[in-house]
């Protein structure tokens, strides 16, 4: 089976503090490789293990996320002993973070538009966390757009929004892990898109309405006003 052996075959596209992202054909399919490095720091065998774990956490995310109706990437390939993953490269997409900078404006505040990030969204959330499935790091640049022009605005279907970089996903989780999810949304959409203050609260109603097991949804919402006040007071504190 063909490898990774040549790293020349793949373009590296981005890099994180985690892995390096490469785009290449994988067995005549367009193919994006995640590869997880090597960290100094640590000892080799700590490192060897903890690879191999997050490795194995990321993959069993992304099936667990596809199985409950979420849009994911497919897995071709996880290649413990290389550090790699390599999954299918998303064509015709963009990511969210620049449809919301490229579409929205302090100027043309689109509710049309709004509604749509929202639904889409809010729905998804539900959905993994509905199975107990934490993201870990849902911000609009984990969120991919697929086949979107302005006849699709408006209309909510489930495979536009498919949700990317699973690295830091957890599996089993509480409601606090949950609340702590929404929290992390919460300030990354004040941070990268101040310009639509009240597109958090419209996510968090829509997750609301689909969220399976309407009274843990309860307890999350508490849950979540209580990491909200802890995270206002830190800021606060300084």
């Amino acid at each position: 089976m063909y490898m990774l052996n040549n790293m020349n075959d793949f373009e590296l596209i981005a890099q994180g503090a985690e892995a390096r992202v490469y785009k290449g054909i994988y067995l005549g399919k367009l193919t994006l490789i995640k590869e997880r490095f090597e960290k100094k720091y640590r000892h080799a065998d700590l490192d060897k293990r903890l690879t191999k774990d997050r490795i194995k956490a990321e993959c069993r995310a992304i099936i667990r996320a596809k199985a409950a109706g979420v849009a994911t990437p497919a897995i071709y390939l996880a290649n413990l002993e290389r550090r790699c993953i390599y999954m299918e490269y998303i064509q015709d997409a963009i990511i969210l973070k620049d449809f919301i900078d490229e579409k929205v404006s302090k100027e043309t505040n689109d509710d049309r538009l709004l509604n749509f990030i929202a639904q889409g969204l809010g729905t998804v959330i539900a959905k993994l966390h509905s199975k107990n499935i934490i993201h870990g790091d849902m911000t609009t640049s984990n969120v991919l757009l697929k086949n979107i022009d302005d006849n699709h605005i408006g209309k909510y279907v489930a495979n536009n929004f498919v949700i990317i970089d699973f690295g830091l996903a957890r599996i089993e989780s509480s409601v606090e892990d949950k609340a702590v999810d929404l929290y992390v949304l919460e300030r990354s959409l004040l941070s990268a898109h101040s310009e639509v203050p009240l597109l958090f609260s419209k996510i968090f109603d829509i997750y609301q309405k689909h969220y399976t097991n309407k009274s843990q949804c309860k307890e999350i919402v508490s849950k979540y006003k209580e990491v909200q006040l802890r995270g206002r007071k830190r800021l606060m504190i300084g």
